[in-house]
């Protein structure tokens, strides 16, 4: 009798069994929070995952359901005493649910028109001059209070400020190193980054150069495939995998500031580890990937710092502080600015409802989670907020009640040491 679960890296039992439904994830866990389901929890998705290895199981609606609203930000992960893989196995069970699960034709539509346009950044910025003429009327924010169909008005109320000058900027290909040379580093543009947020890359270079670092900004592959490999589109993820080692891997590191990027590509070894041809090379490319801030954190500091008062709340990306454990790097960088006070928000582990495509497809528990965690950086009394992640800064935005600058740390850093201000 066939289960719910293909031959294609199923669920691992072994790894479900080290879970002892303790609770301790439960307060941690962001659907569970807003959703107050046992099965939106990362115990509950644990006991379905072994439910589908039983004979005579199925990818039922409820069970898509329930899957679908994990947001896979990890805390589970950072909070469990038992040291249970959840990480490993939501990454297993995802393009299983893909495969298989209860999707209606509209929903799958609806889903890879966001990985035919998101992952695209070509295709984003032919929408810039539209996007940023939207912005400047105030269509978007008139609309998105008139729409009633939930994914329609989460896409205009994210649709973030275009600056027209950022999306047509091209980072060159190579910046030398100043001061003394700490080696070859490859930098990954990114999609949505690239498109919306170049400002932050040249920034980021910037940053990187004055600290020792040759740096090299390829133009191709247009994506990482972390949007894919975190929704379960497996073999697309894959193809752009590839595509990323195969032109970052002869530098000596891989330095990248988008949080879900960074996470997504330090599991290729994971994704990559059936196909004999690549296995090994995504293994040595994952052990030089490194965050930026990681990066810049383990080597000495070179630039000089000028001063930046401000008061700046910390947001932690759940790709970041979780999935990659990188919490104390971007504080002490931040610290390292003469003049700035760090403040840090209430509830800092609970995700802010962005994860990946999740405010796009469960566009209702992801807006409650961006209004508390707006609310939490708002209460600090922060001047500004400060995300290394570009949809973690569109969705904090989207819900301030009353707008807060934010910036990348990158963009911060960059300031600091040209001895500019805001």
């Amino acid at each position: 009798m066939a289960i719910a679960w293909d031959e294609r890296k199923p669920p691992e039992l072994d790894l479900i069994k080290d879970c002892v439904h303790c609770g301790f994830c439960l307060p941690t866990c962001p659907s569970y929070q807003v959703l107050e389901n046992e099965n939106d929890s990362p115990r509950g998705r644990i006991v379905l995952m072994r439910i589908g290895h039983d004979e005579g199981s199925e990818v039922s609606p409820e069970m898509t359901e329930h899957f679908d609203n994990c947001l896979g930000c990890m805390a589970c992960v950072t909070a469990c005493p038992s040291g249970v893989q959840y990480d490993r196995l939501i990454e297993q069970t995802r393009p299983q649910i893909e495969r298989h699960g209860a999707r209606t034709r509209t929903q799958r539509a609806y889903r890879r028109m966001i990985f035919e346009l998101f992952t695209h950044p070509g295709r984003m910025r032919a929408l810039a001059p539209l996007m940023a003429l939207q912005g400047r009327l105030g269509v978007n924010e008139r609309l998105s209070d008139r729409v009633k169909q939930p994914h329609l008005r989460a896409l205009l109320r994210l649709a973030p400020p275009v600056k027209l000058r950022a999306v047509v900027r091209r980072l060159p290909e190579v910046v030398p190193a100043q001061g003394t040379r700490k080696g070859r580093v490859g930098f990954m543009q990114g999609c949505v980054q690239r498109a919306f947020f170049g400002d932050v890359n040249a920034a980021t270079v910037r940053v990187l150069a004055a600290e020792g670092w040759e740096v090299h900004s390829p133009r191709q592959p247009r994506c990482c495939g972390a949007l894919m490999m975190h929704a379960g589109v497996e073999e697309d993820a894959k193809e752009l995998a590839r595509a990323t080692i195969a032109a970052y891997e002869g530098f000596d590191f891989v330095a990248i500031n988008v949080s879900g990027c960074g996470s997504s590509m330090k599991e290729y070894d994971h994704l990559l580890a059936d196909d004999p041809e690549w296995a090994e090379r995504a293994k040595a490319f994952v052990g030089k990937t490194r965050d930026v801030h990681e990066l810049l954190g383990a080597h000495e500091q070179q630039a000089k710092r000028h001063p930046l008062p401000m008061k700046v709340a910390y947001h932690d990306a759940c790709h970041l502080a979780h999935a990659q454990q990188v919490r104390t790097q971007p504080r002490e960088l931040l610290r390292s600015i003469p003049g700035l006070e760090l403040v840090e928000p209430a509830d800092w582990e609970i995700c802010c409802g962005s994860a990946g495509i999740y405010n796009l497809v469960k566009p209702e528990p992801a807006a409650e989670l961006g209004k508390r965690k707006a609310a939490n950086l708002a209460a600090t009394g922060a001047d500004a907020i400060a995300a290394a992640n570009p949809g973690c800064s569109i969705q904090i935005s989207a819900h301030l009640e009353q707008p807060i600058p934010l910036y990348h740390p990158m963009t911060l850093l960059d300031l600091a040491i040209r001895g500019e201000r805001p």
